[in-house]
C-alpha cells in the first residue's frame, strides 16, 4: 500500500475541496444540489468561528480525498460527539486505503478528544459505502430516521409568528 498523509486542510485547499465536493455530489447524482462556492468553503470551513473542519487525504504530496466533520453533542453522555460530514476519495485513487486511513484519523480525533460518538449517514443506495463501513464494525441506526428543513420550508418555518422571546 502506498504511504498516505493526512492533514488539516488550509484555506489554499478550498478549490480543491470544492472539487472534491462536487465530485462527490456527481457520483450521489445531486451535482445540481451544489450551491457552494470557493469563497464559500473558506467562509465556513477557514473562519476564526468556523464550526466545520476538513482533513486532507494526499498520497505523494497530491491530494486524493477529504473529508469534513463538526462536533455535536450528546445529552444522555454529557460529552461531544463527531459527525462525519462528507468523506470521498477520487474514483482513480480507491482501494489505496485512503477512505479507511480518513476514518481511522478521525476516530483517533475523537478519542483524543474524549467524545463519545463518531457518527456518520450513508445514502441506503450506496452499498459499497454500506458494506466498507460495516466491514470496520459501524453499526447501522435503524431506530432513527432523519429529518431536514432546508429552503423554502425552512424559511416558511422560520417566519412563523411565536410565543417566545429572545
Amino acid at each position: 500500500m502506498p504511504m498516505l498523509h493526512i492533514r488539516p486542510a488550509t484555506p489554499e485547499d478550498a478549490g480543491q475541496i470544492l472539487d472534491f465536493i462536487l465530485e462527490l455530489a456527481i457520483y450521489e447524482k445531486a451535482r445540481h444540489e451544489v450551491e457552494a462556492t470557493v469563497e464559500d468553503i473558506k467562509a465556513s470551513l477557514f473562519a476564526p468561528n468556523a464550526t466545520a473542519h476538513c482533513v486532507i487525504c494526499e498520497e505523494s504530496g497530491q491530494a486524493i480525498g477529504f473529508a469534513v466533520y463538526f462536533y455535536n453533542y450528546s445529552t444522555w453522555q454529557g460529552r461531544n460527539g463527531v459527525y462525519l460530514e462528507d468523506l470521498y476519495v477520487s474514483q482513480q485513487h480507491r482501494g489505496k486505503g485512503a477512505g479507511k486511513a480518513l476514518l481511522h484519523y478521525l476516530a483517533n480525533h475523537a478519542v483524543e478528544h474524549n467524545c463519545g460518538r463518531f457518527e456518520w449517514s450513508v445514502l441506503d443506495w450506496n452499498t459499497p459505502a454500506i458494506e466498507f463501513y460495516q466491514s470496520l464494525g459501524a453499526k447501522p441506526k435503524d431506530e432513527w430516521i432523519g429529518y431536514r428543513l432546508s429552503g423554502d420550508a425552512l424559511n416558511q418555518f422560520a417566519a412563523i409568528p411565536t410565543n417566545y422571546s429572545v
